[in-house]
């Protein structure tokens, strides 16, 4: 399958389209990146050089694209970090083509802000045009917890309010809604990671171990590998397992390695053959 990823890129490291292309192709997809930044590495180092690119790029890369007769080959469009808030009305427009087209094609919006410690880590105008322009119009969405309360306006601090705001996500647009991070009071979530999958044929949650650490792109590995599994089988409860698994194995040997930025390329066993080791339970 063809899949078209709108996203961040970096020269050093893995985040955006440097974490989420290779793991899609390991897995068996075509990816066709088209870059929001081009920087020479994540932000998080706290100086980085490289432009944003601009709206006007992005859509003569879409246009070529178009020219080439491509669109219509298209099976998902995946986006990440936006970069440039004029992107969204470029995204938009892209899905859209890509539908008129394809109708069977799936859109998966990774609607990346912030999270629940550092809170927004976006421009300002970035949340506003996710929750009101971009996730309306998406079939996936794969916002970890901090971000699906700001989307929905329900706050989610444990099962049932997640569940809630997941329901109130729908109601938004998206058919699939994977939450890539619950954190409840009931669970010891210094030891363990939740993710939690909703679509029109039910509810379900995994536990994995969580490592005492964080790398930068592993939300990005997430959200890119679950639309992987989840546009070939539609089965939500299977992609999530198989996600589930594979970023725990790409984590785990990041944190073996003593690696600062995420072992992608040593990894690519854990998404080809991932181990299916972690349960998920239907809600």
């Amino acid at each position: 399958m063809n899949i078209l990823s709108i996203q961040s890129s970096v020269t050093y490291g893995h985040v955006g389209n440097s974490a989420a292309v290779f793991p899609l192709q390991r897995i068996g997809h075509e990816v066709w990146p088209i870059h929001t930044v081009n920087f020479s590495n994540h932000t998080g180092y706290g100086d980085w050089k490289g432009p944003l690119i601009a709206a006007s790029d992005v859509a003569g890369i879409v246009e070529a694209l178009a020219a080439r007769d491509a669109l219509k080959r298209v099976d998902a469009v995946l986006s990440g970090y936006l970069g440039g808030d004029d992107i969204a009305d470029v995204v938009v427009e892209t899905v859209a083509r890509v539908k008129a087209l394809n109708p069977q094609a799936l859109y998966a919006c990774d609607p990346v802000m912030g999270n629940k410690n550092s809170g927004c880590f976006v421009s300002e105008n970035i949340p506003p045009l996710l929750r009101d322009k971009v996730v309306p119009v998406a079939d996936i969405i794969s916002p970890n917890q901090f971000e699906l309360g700001y989307l929905t306006g329900v706050e989610a601090c444990d099962l049932d309010s997640t569940r809630r705001a997941v329901e109130a996500a729908h109601e938004i647009g998206p058919r699939t809604v994977l939450v890539t991070s619950v954190e409840r009071p009931d669970v010891d979530n210094t030891k363990f990671l939740e993710m939690l999958v909703s679509d029109e044929s039910g509810s379900w949650i995994v536990r994995t171990p969580r490592l005492p650490f964080k790398r930068n792109g592993s939300g990005d590995v997430t959200s890119a590998l679950f639309t992987g599994h989840y546009i070939r089988s539609k089965d939500a409860a299977e992609a999530l397992a198989k996600t589930a698994s594979s970023v725990f194995g790409l984590l785990e040997m990041t944190y073996e390695a003593g690696s600062e930025e995420l072992t992608i390329v040593q990894a690519q066993e854990h998404y080809a053959h991932p181990a299916l080791q972690f349960e998920v339970v239907e809600l």
